[in-house]
């Protein structure tokens, strides 16, 4: 099992940037492929970003809608990913998850990954 915690969101002024942070416990963090999705209310689960392991360059994806605005990153050695979202839009806005799967491709599909941290609520609102 792999446990993930998501930190680091709040109420937050558009035009700023926000940075997420995804902790995990239990098995090797390192080996797993790594995403961030986000979901507000009425919608479907979207993709925001995934990183694969070091043993595949730590590549990322990056959701077309996004690109520019977010950069995705983790530190194995802290058990930590991390996403960091620039000039924050009020539709930025809902509640961010991290996923873990069990395998090393970082991938944009949530039915690929195998587990999901609680998620984060993200509120952006002057």
């Amino acid at each position: 099992q792999l446990r993930l915690v998501e930190s680091g969101g709040g109420l937050v002024q558009p035009g700023t940037t926000l940075r997420l942070f995804c902790t995990a416990s239990g098995r090797a963090f390192s080996t797993s492929g790594m995403g961030w999705f986000r979901q507000t209310p009425g919608k479907e689960r979207e993709f925001v970003a995934a990183i694969s392991t070091a043993r595949l360059g730590y590549l990322t994806l990056i959701a077309d809608v996004l690109k520019g605005r977010v950069t995705i990153s983790r530190d194995d050695a802290k058990m930590t990913m991390y996403l960091q979202m620039d000039n924050l839009k009020p539709d930025d806005t809902g509640v961010y998850y991290c996923a873990a799967r069990n395998g090393k491709t970082g991938r944009q599909y949530a039915a690929d990954y195998d587990y999901w941290g609680q998620g984060t609520q993200v509120t952006v609102s002057s």
